[in-house]
């Protein structure tokens, strides 16, 4: 391995906390969420462990589910956004996929695919019921069925997504369910309403489908660590120490010296940086953890390399481990201290990171490759 930086991804906790969301969903068939690479994580690795403990895999687009059948991925596939062209369609075709549809223009666009195609419907309806993202309104309920019950059977899935399922507040999440359920009461159609957070807090939104997403990676969808179950981390973020220095009281550290030593400390110099996905804005005090205690991030972080204070390690050295986020400092806590969410952070570990994975079976220890 020829970096200091690398990320363990350890497939087995994939495979142990899909068992525990699907101990929670009352029989619903499950849609394993892998776009954005599998969060991270690598979506080929990811979806071929899956492929027969799931009922679907999900992308967002059309380019991830390609990939995925490139990569001989033979699941059915949701397309999130659906078609983003109306060539989207053709391409498609002969691969199994289940396009979700959420604008007129799409709905338009698949009828006269299928007209010169023989393949056979394959859509999911979204209503939008109080994201305002994306969805019909859900006053067009009726309106949608009637006017296109030609490229609709009763195996699409009529699908919404909750905007708050993981605030602690659950009364503006129940008023969603509400207004779905009572728009499509008399209807027989498949539903898809829960993600994550609703699949662990709100069992009477389960129905048909749940699409389980950033807890299968073992990170809590919730704003507060008050996850019901608990969950192992999937990826670690791993780096080394690369230099030691010795500063005396007064000296900065980093660009722009935003940094001044109380009294005289000990810097780490660790290689990894914003190039590798680490956030530049991330704040002097962000912890990481080595030999066993919390480091606190110091300067501003660089393209190639951050800057840590190790004044009270014993004996720090030059090859020492520092786990950026994973088993040892859960990555919530590091996205909190920076300002943002596990979700970006786990998403945004760039492609020069090398993955190593440990396969479930595998002797290796968690997170310690």
């Amino acid at each position: 391995m020829s970096r200091s930086s690398h990320a363990i991804i350890n497939l087995s906790s994939v495979q142990s906390n899909l068992q525990k969301l699907i101990a929670l969903t009352n029989g619903a068939k499950i849609i394993a969420v892998v776009k954005a690479d599998a969060y991270g994580n690598g979506a080929v690795e990811v979806a071929k462990l899956l492929e027969d403990k799931v009922d679907l895999l999900a992308v967002a687009f059309l380019d991830e589910a390609l990939a995925l059948r490139n990569a001989g991925i033979n699941k059915t596939i949701l397309i999130l956004q659906g078609a983003h062209h109306a060539d989207d369609f053709d391409q498609g075709e002969n691969n199994q996929f289940i396009w979700i549809m959420h604008s007129y223009w799409q709905l338009d666009a698949y009828r006269e695919y299928l007209s010169r195609s023989k393949m056979p419907p394959c859509a999911w309806i979204k209503f939008d019921t109080g994201m305002h993202r994306l969805g019909f309104p859900i006053n067009d309920f009726n309106r949608v069925i009637d006017d296109y019950g030609d490229i609709i059977d009763e195996n699409s899935a009529i699908v919404t997504h909750l905007a708050r399922s993981d605030e602690p507040d659950q009364s503006h999440v129940n008023m969603q369910i509400a207004s779905f359920l009572k728009a499509i009461e008399k209807t027989e159609f498949p539903l898809c309403i829960a993600n994550s957070a609703t699949s662990i807090r709100f069992p009477h939104a389960h129905k048909n489908y749940v699409r389980l997403g950033i807890a299968m990676y073992g990170s809590t969808p919730f704003e507060a660590a008050d996850n019901p179950i608990e969950l192992t981390p999937v990826m670690s973020l791993h780096s080394q120490i690369i230099a030691l220095r010795t500063i005396p009281k007064g000296d900065t550290v980093g660009y722009g010296g935003t940094w001044r030593a109380p009294k005289e400390s000990v810097i780490a110099t660790v290689a990894i940086g914003y190039g590798d996905g680490y956030p530049r804005h991330a704040p002097t005090g962000t912890p990481a953890w080595c030999n066993n205690q919390i480091i606190p991030l110091v300067g501003r972080v660089s393209m190639d390399m951050l800057t840590f204070d190790v004044s009270g390690l014993d004996d720090p050295q030059i090859g020492d481990l520092v786990e950026l986020w994973g088993n040892k400092l859960a990555i919530n806590d590091v996205a909190e201290h920076i300002g943002t969410i596990g979700y970006e952070l786990m998403t945004r570990v760039s492609k020069r990171i090398p993955r190593h994975y440990i396969y479930p079976g595998s002797p290796e220890n968690k997170g310690n490759k």
